[in-house]
């Protein structure tokens, strides 16, 4: 990929070597084993409306330990590392946490940073964007609208059609291909 192309793949070095040295990222929680990055759905991913409720104890119940990580406390996993990474069959991609639709797979692009990236979500208002000052960066989080799950980040350095990349977490999402059966 050339950087010219795409100026973030050179900008993102920094950030890059920064999330792979924060305490905790990618690693399994203390105590608990080891889970899978992500789930990828073999059948259509339930909605959950209720999520927006739960505690702190439902999720833990509901999430592997890496999706409690990133999505209730608003951890990344590694770059590189992330099951859905290189899924390219035509679908779409669910948050993990309540099983709304966010992207699809006709929005999807390989932007060289180690995380599934998105040139927009599924309509309007399947995310919540706000700003984050975390880490000493100013950047705008992406969360899931209905549950309000991280799911990553978004930066104005994507390519057409609209400059934006939505850079998301794996471990965030599930995938549900388009040949599912419908629920």
């Amino acid at each position: 990929m050339s950087a010219a192309r795409f100026p973030f793949v050179r900008a993102c070095g920094l950030a890059l070597a920064a999330a792979a040295l924060l305490p905790g990222c990618g690693e399994p929680t203390a105590g608990r084993p080891a889970e899978p990055q992500s789930r990828t759905a073999t059948a259509p991913a339930a909605t959950r409306p209720d999520a927006a409720a739960l505690s702190e104890a439902a999720w833990r119940k509901r999430l592997t330990p890496k999706e409690f990580h990133v999505l209730r406390e608003r951890g990344t996993e590694r770059a590189g590392s992330g099951a859905l990474l290189h899924e390219k069959r035509p679908g779409v991609f669910r948050c993990a946490g309540c099983g709304q639709p966010l992207f699809r797979t006709a929005d999807k692009f390989d932007s060289g940073t180690g995380w599934p990236s998105f040139t927009r979500p599924i309509g309007g208002n399947r995310v919540r964007v706000a700003i984050d000052t975390r880490h000493g960066m100013r950047r705008k989080e992406v969360r899931c609208a209905r549950c309000g799950g991280h799911l990553g980040h978004v930066f104005a350095d994507g390519p057409p059609p609209t400059g934006e990349r939505y850079c998301i977490n794996s471990v965030a999402m599930d995938f549900e291909p388009a040949d599912t059966p419908a629920n």
